[in-house]
């Protein structure tokens, strides 16, 4: 009986660990995203303004795609939002990959793929939220 009260304990402290790492990991991302990524793009940095002058998007896309990372950001650290806030992001991250291959003859064509992959991680350990937040989408639904 104690091998099974030492084993449920075991589990208890690893999966408390996992969710202490991941918690971590979604941290870092959002900092990553918020101030690397999206900042630069925000305060029109001039290496972003090249960037998307080249792409031919303009300011419009380098805002809106700068806004989009800053929203995404967010929503990593707002539990509700996290796995779609992840999808949303490996979305953009499927984008900045094509981008970077079509037009940058793909430098850092790595870097997006790379990011995919614990956003992908965290889309999926945080799935449990996405009824959550249908149910607080259909009640604002229902008071409109």
């Amino acid at each position: 009986m104690s091998t099974q009260v030492t084993s449920a304990g075991s589990v208890s402290a690893r999966g408390r660990r996992a969710w202490i790492a991941l918690r971590a990991l979604q941290t870092v991302l959002a900092l990553f995203y918020a101030f690397a990524s999206a900042l630069p793009k925000l305060i029109a940095h001039p290496s972003a303004v090249e960037s998307f002058d080249r792409m031919g998007w303009g300011s419009a896309g380098m805002y809106t795609i700068g806004l989009l990372e800053l929203a995404g950001a967010v929503g990593l650290l707002i539990p509700v939002l996290q796995s779609v806030a992840a999808m949303a992001l490996s979305a953009l991250m499927v984008g900045a990959f094509v981008v970077q291959v079509t037009v940058f003859d793909g430098q850092y064509a790595a870097t997006p793929l790379i990011l995919i992959v614990p956003l992908a991680l965290i889309a999926w350990a945080r799935r449990g939220h996405n009824a959550e937040l249908a149910r607080v989408v259909r009640l604002v639904g229902r008071r409109a």
